[in-house]
């Protein structure tokens, strides 16, 4: 063999190194790109469905005050009623007790 022919096999070879080194390069980087793309998109989602769950939350929240405050009212108002309206009067000689 002669040198001409060592040059070619020597710059074969760093050809063929080179490009197996920046396939895997590039196979690295899009790889990484790929894993950033979906841990943002799974953090959107989770904000998304969290957001969503709180929303209902409040929402039930919302209504058992408002059952609340409802029967706060009408409890305040049967007693103001009860209030105003004055004591049965007994009759002459009868006694009011309990059986």
């Amino acid at each position: 063999m002669g040198e001409p022919a060592i040059v070619v096999i020597v710059m074969s070879g760093a050809a063929a190194a080179a490009y197996s080194i920046r396939t895997i390069a590039n196979a690295t980087v899009r790889h990484r790109e790929q894993d950033r793309k979906i841990a943002e998109a799974s953090t959107a989602s989770v904000s998304d469905e969290r957001m969503a769950r709180l929303e209902t939350a409040v929402d039930a929240i919302a209504v058992e005050v408002e059952r609340i405050s409802e029967g706060q009212r009408f409890a305040t108002r049967l007693l103001s009623e009860q209030a105003q309206r004055p004591p049965p009067a007994l009759q002459p000689g009868k006694l009011d007790t309990p059986h």
